[in-house]
């Protein structure tokens, strides 16, 4: 399940205003031809609408004069007044186009509609009880982890509030469950899904799975099926958590994400964690990069999902620069399902659905639907094989097709196979998922898959069985980036090195709001599934536990601390691979792999305030009034220096490089020690490029002093047979002894 959203619009108003009198007179369309639009205005001249009703009635004045429909609900949806000025409501295109001749209206567009985007990743990461980050920030104490997403189960025990204290003065929030009261780890819970209105219930599990991740408390004995066994916990088992729900199983509404981020802010949230996002767009569009923008603002931080339309290239969402944009690794844990074939051939797989029952020391008649050319069959998709005897035999499957992996099994399962073999499709290479299948059944790599798919052709009567390994920890290749990962460039602002960090998101059990095998009455429910949505509540956890450690630090000052600190080595020593078994790029990596506890000791870290960030928006070319969109003031961009995209300060760098030289800055703030030196140093994966760095060397007497540095990249002379060089430039001390590390995109034109 993959949260997906794309947002946007803006509105104007003004009071005194002939042309209001003209839209109202048009009459109530047919509710078949009403759509529900995200209006953006201005603000009446001289005046502030601090009041909600106020501010909602000058919102009325826009709309036309009959504003019930049918039912006699009202047609204004949601009314903003944090992230936007604005409102959605439902209108027909004739109403909207009258809305135009109004002084002070600036756009108006239809809302999106889009369908959706642990117990040892905590170990993994480093987080351990009574030592370390976890210690050092109080376990995220006081810090309120806001997540939009399909609501939440209030009776699991990964939201009981033992030992939690209550939350801050500041909180705002609402609890909108009928007789059922929020606590003090789930403070707040709100249901913004306009179409289904009602309590904030989790009738997906998403939201529980990613709530629970972020800032779940301390479960024992969590597994699924008895598979990977342990004590499950958030990243921030001390933080706060409140849950918006935007999505339910129809899908997500933009227009209601927006109202959520605009609660979230108005309610004192300090992390917005967003499993979803849309494809790319310009940032004045994206809705979800407009309500982070006011977030920031705020001081509040905001994680994303990359998206999973991985292993593609130039695939992200959530590119906007005041983002934090996360992509997918794996755990060195395995839920082992072997497929053993009647020639002694075996291939690791996984599967989370394990039965002790199955007989695995007995080979059974092993099938490709696909044989005779049935590419339908291959896919097993619903119905595709009544019409194949498999009754009693173990069928192999393709990946893909845009079917669900268990839907598949389903399939098999109701033309009476007894197992399922599922192969990967040649772009997700050895990137293996373990899923709760509804049968027996092992997931392998594509290349294991075609071997298994020659052996069938090979012998007239092919077995094979399935062997059960249970529950592995210690893969050395750990992490590796998923194949579904979305990745790099970033096609809104290629001058932003997307994604920022890669963690955890394959295979990851967290809490459910049901038991995964329906017959259980269990309250401690656990789930193990996959996605950028898993590894977005990772990062927004580790934010919350840096905000509590360093709670003067911004949002970018985080987001530096977590990107340089990044690791890009797996357990074994080797660098992080991709779904090939290849050295993963950068725009699959972006910084690297998430490393909490070198994130809370950063030494330097490259900061930016709300307002830094506009010299680079019109250096995107953007209008004054598309600026304004995001940054909710007005702008003049010819009063303003615009700045090259690669002179925003980043913690890493993209940059197009032809026959001139490139010359950007950078300012470091000191966050370590207030007596520390740093000595650069550059790494490139190839020649062809030339990097200069001056000063070479910084030196600091005091804490949250700044210095500034000048990078310059030139072409070297030297042949390369690539379009992109990558590499990083690194600012190393030696007491104590630190590497802050920021990657380098190049590309050669």
């Amino acid at each position: 399940m993959a949260l997906i959203i794309s947002m946007f619009c803006f509105m104007y108003m003004v009071f005194s205003n002939p042309a209001i009198t003209k839209a109202t007179t048009l009459e109530n369309a047919p509710n078949s031809n009403l759509d529900t639009y995200i209006v953006h205005v201005n603000l009446p001249t001289g005046r502030v609408l601090a009041d909600s009703d106020e501010l909602t009635s000058w919102y009325h004045s826009f709309l036309p004069k009959t504003t019930t429909d049918e039912e006699g609900s009202s047609r204004l949806v949601h009314s903003y007044r944090n992230v936007i000025t604005g409102f959605a409501a439902k209108l027909s295109p004739e109403e909207v186009k009258e809305m135009e001749k109004i002084d002070g209206y600036i756009n108006a567009r239809p809302e999106k509609k889009i369908p959706l985007h642990t117990t040892h990743s905590p170990n993994f990461l480093g987080l351990n009880q009574n030592l370390g980050v976890w210690r050092g920030s109080n376990y995220g104490e006081g810090v309120i982890i806001g997540l939009l997403d399909t609501g939440i189960a209030t009776d699991h025990p990964s939201f009981d509030d033992k030992d939690m204290p209550p939350p801050p003065k500041k909180w705002k929030g609402k609890c909108e469950f009928s007789g059922t009261t929020c606590n003090n780890k789930l403070i707040g819970a709100r249901n913004f899904v306009s179409d289904s209105p009602g309590p904030p219930v989790d009738d997906e599990g998403h939201g529980t799975h990613t709530a629970s991740t972020a800032g779940g408390n301390f479960v024992q004995d969590a597994n699924v099926f008895g598979m990977a066994s342990g004590t499950a916990v958030g990243m921030a088992p001390r933080a706060h958590v409140a849950m918006y729900k935007v999505c339910s199983a129809e899908g997500c509404s933009d227009a209601d994400i927006l109202a959520a981020m605009d609660a979230a802010v108005e309610d004192g949230v300090d992390v917005l964690s967003l499993s979803l996002g849309g494809g790319s767009v310009e940032f004045f569009d994206d809705g979800i990069a407009v309500g982070a923008f006011a977030a920031i603002q705020k001081g509040i931080f905001v994680s994303c999902s990359a998206g999973n339309s991985g292993p593609f290239s130039a695939s992200l969402s959530n590119e906007a620069p005041w983002i934090l944009t996360v992509g997918a690794s794996t755990i060195d844990r395995n839920l082992i399902a072997s497929a053993v074939l009647g020639n002694t051939d075996g291939y690791d797989g996984e599967s989370l659905f394990q039965p002790s029952d199955f007989p695995s020391d007995v080979y059974l008649p092993l099938i490709d639907p696909s044989a005779g050319g049935n590419q339908t069959a291959v896919l097993c998709g619903p119905g595709s094989l009544d019409q194949i005897d498999v009754k009693g035999k173990i069928v192999l499957c393709q990946r893909g097709g845009g079917i669900a992996r268990i839907a598949k099994g389903q399939t098999v399962k109701d033309a009476g196979g007894a197992a399922m073999i599922l192969m990967n499709d040649q772009p997700d290479g050895y990137s293996t998922i373990a899923d709760a299948h509804v049968l027996p059944a092992s997931q392998v790599s594509y290349d294991a898959g075609e071997k298994i798919r020659s052996y069938i052709n090979s012998t007239s009567t092919p077995t094979a069985t399935i062997i059960f390994g249970g529950t592995d920890i210690g893969n050395e290749m750990a992490p590796m980036v998923a194949s579904f990962s979305s990745r790099g460039p970033s096609l809104a602002s290629p001058g932003i090195l997307k994604p920022d960090i890669i963690g955890p998101g394959v295979s990851i059990l967290a809490a459910w709001p049901v038991s995964v095998d329906n017959y259980t009455n269990e309250k401690a429910t656990f789930n193990v599934i996959s996605g950028t949505s898993m590894s977005c509540p990772h990062l927004s956890g580790i934010a919350a536990l840096l905000k509590s450690a360093h709670p003067d630090w911004s949002p970018a000052a985080i987001k530096s601390a977590i990107m340089t600190s990044a690791t890009q080595v797996n357990l074994l020593g080797g660098a992080i691979d991709d779904e090939r078994y290849k050295s993963a790029d950068i725009f699959a990596l972006g910084a690297g792999h998430v490393n909490p506890p070198s994130a809370n000791d950063p030494g330097l870290v490259y900061d930016l305030q709300p307002d830094d960030y506009i010299p680079y928006l019109c250096g995107l070319g953007y209008s004054d009034k598309q600026i304004q969109f995001i940054v909710q003031q007005p702008v003049s961009c010819s009063n303003i220096t615009s700045i090259p995209e690669a002179q925003l300060n980043y913690p890493s760098f993209s940059v197009e490089l032809g026959s001139d030289t490139k010359t950007y800055t950078r300012t470091v703030m000191n966050v370590g020690e207030a007596n520390a030196t740093y000595t650069a140093s550059i790494e490139l994966d190839s020649g062809g490029v030339v990097i200069g760095v001056t000063p070479a060397t910084i030196s600091f007497t005091g804490v949250n002093q700044k210095m500034t540095y000048e990078i310059s990249f030139s072409k070297s002379g030297t042949p390369v047979n690539a379009t992109f060089v990558q590499g990083a430039i690194f600012w190393r001390s030696t007491s104590p002894k630190r590497a802050v590390r920021s990657p380098i995109s190049i590309k050669l034109v």
